[in-house]
């Protein structure tokens, strides 16, 4: 049977409100919100466990519901008041899940190739900028993603949404800056980190072996540790008046010359 709620002052809904507004929420109860069909579908791919599917009908008929998931799950139609107070977009498809967290440490993160490309996000706090990295990590195929000293909540609605969801599907992990540098250093990944000092150019060096490109936040950089611990430093050219680009813009220059490099390997 499908439960109805039509109510905002209903107490699961505004548990809901609290898990889209609130990391304490997230992390307290070990759940968050996903939001539109082709999220839920990644996040199942990808192994997530959804408890509750809310959806309203007159958007999302109950007729599709089969096609998210075969598991026995809870339903709820909610009305239209209530989708639209749990909903981040405007346009979306009238489906949310209610999913489960995974444990994203370090110590979870499995490296299964020989020569892994890893992209390494320091203490990224733009939910934007880190959703805009994992998809272009995914269209790259990127093996990991790896966050150090993260700064937001990775089950953050905007990084979800930002990403497309591909949150779900890539291998991604946080830690320490210190955890993160053993990480790579236990598994011989070489580290070129993005930063202005002792640098050199990017598209000269070969990223065809095991490597990880580093990348820090536009306003401080990258912290000292990784400039020791780099097998080289190396810049994007600026041509500008400028010195700097958006983190997740360089990050994607950075991968596709490896995908370049590799390609031709």
């Amino acid at each position: 049977m499908i439960k109805q709620i039509s109510s905002l002052q209903n107490p699961l809904i505004k548990q809901l409100l609290l898990l889209n507004e609130k990391s304490r929420a997230r992390k307290k109860t070990g759940l968050f919100l996903i939001e539109g069909q082709r999220e839920i579908n990644l996040a199942i791919k990808g192994g997530y466990e959804l408890e509750t599917i809310l959806f309203y009908p007159d958007v999302f008929p109950e007729k599709q519901l089969n096609s998210l998931t075969t598991e026995q799950l809870s339903y709820i139609e909610i009305s239209k008041d209530v989708y639209q107070k749990l909903a981040y977009r405007d346009t979306t498809e009238g489906v949310l899940a209610i999913a489960k967290s995974k444990n994203l440490n370090l110590n979870t993160l499995e490296i299964n190739v020989d020569n892994p490309l890893i992209l390494v996000a320091e203490a990224p706090e733009k939910p934007g900028n880190i959703g805009a990295m994992l998809r272009t990590a995914d269209a790259a195929n990127v093996d990991a993603v790896i966050i150090a000293n993260p700064k937001t909540d990775l089950y953050n609605p905007n990084i979800i949404r930002s990403s497309v969801g591909c949150l779900f599907t890539t291998p991604i992990a946080t830690g320490s800056t210190d955890e993160v540098i053993n990480f790579l250093k236990e598994h011989d990944i070489d580290m070129y980190c993005a930063t202005l000092q002792a640098s050199e150019y990017y598209h000269v060096q070969d990223f065809t072996n095991s490597t990880a490109l580093v990348v820090g936040t536009e306003a401080t950089g990258l912290s000292e540790a990784w400039r020791k611990a780099s097998k080289q430093n190396i810049i994007i050219p600026m041509q500008g008046e400028i010195d700097s680009m958006n983190v997740s813009v360089a990050a994607g220059v950075l991968i596709f010359e490896a995908k370049r490099q590799r390609s031709f390997k």
